[in-house]
């Protein structure tokens, strides 16, 4: 393949695993057990991620649906330690994205995302602003596996669907991306992924990631 981008999701690529200190503080929280914060923290997760909800009125849903009340203190807490649940980085996946970049490939974002995670995100980590795009979905009005989503980030890095990976840990996501033509690796961790691209016939013409 003549790859010219490397496109990269967000949480649970270019992140870690979610912090648990902050996930603990979320349920706390919301005084659920853990089974019932997961079914109502998920439930409307597209639509935050997606922009029909904001940070406030998704977790103002959660608490009426779940039946806590929302206070501005209560709410505070759950959308700082929601930001911060997704804020630790995977370094080796972001070292990466910066020696593609040194190399000539474009790199981009196409994450699902909501709009405080968002800001937290670009507050917190000067390195996504060298990227050559970034796609939230929460800025679009639509989300993952909406195949409008790709084609908007392919046309924002000016490349081809057949001229560019797309890498992310769900399997739908995946397919969507496939469907459009552009190659999408499963991403399950750094020594899987470097597998991946060398089955692709791209060691020795792209660097790796590095495993940590």
């Amino acid at each position: 393949m003549a790859l010219r981008a490397v496109i990269f999701d967000y949480g649970k690529v270019l992140s870690a695993l979610p912090d648990a200190e902050s996930h603990s503080n979320l349920v706390a929280a919301t005084g659920l057990d853990d089974a019932r914060f997961e079914d109502h923290y998920w439930a409307h997760r597209h639509a935050y991620d997606s922009g029909a909800l904001t940070s406030v009125t998704y977790w103002e849903k959660i608490a009426a649906e779940a039946g806590f009340e929302m206070t501005a203190a209560r709410l505070q807490t759950l959308i700082e330690n929601d930001c911060r649940m997704w804020g630790n980085v995977n370094q080796p996946m972001v070292d990466w994205t910066q020696r593609l970049l040194e190399v000539g490939l474009r790199v981009g974002v196409l994450s699902n995302m909501g709009d405080a995670t968002r800001d937290y995100l670009l507050k917190e980590n000067p390195w996504l602003a060298r990227l050559d795009h970034l796609t939230w979905s929460c800025e679009l009005l639509m989300a993952k596996p909406d195949p409008a989503i790709y084609a908007y980030t392919l046309e924002k890095l000016q490349v081809n669907a057949e001229d560019a990976i797309f890498i992310d840990d769900i399997p739908r996501n995946i397919a969507a991306a496939r469907a459009l033509g552009i190659d999408g690796i499963l991403f399950t961790d750094v020594a899987q992924l470097r597998l991946d691209l060398a089955a692709r016939g791209l060691e020795g013409k792209i660097p790796f990631p590095v495993q940590g």
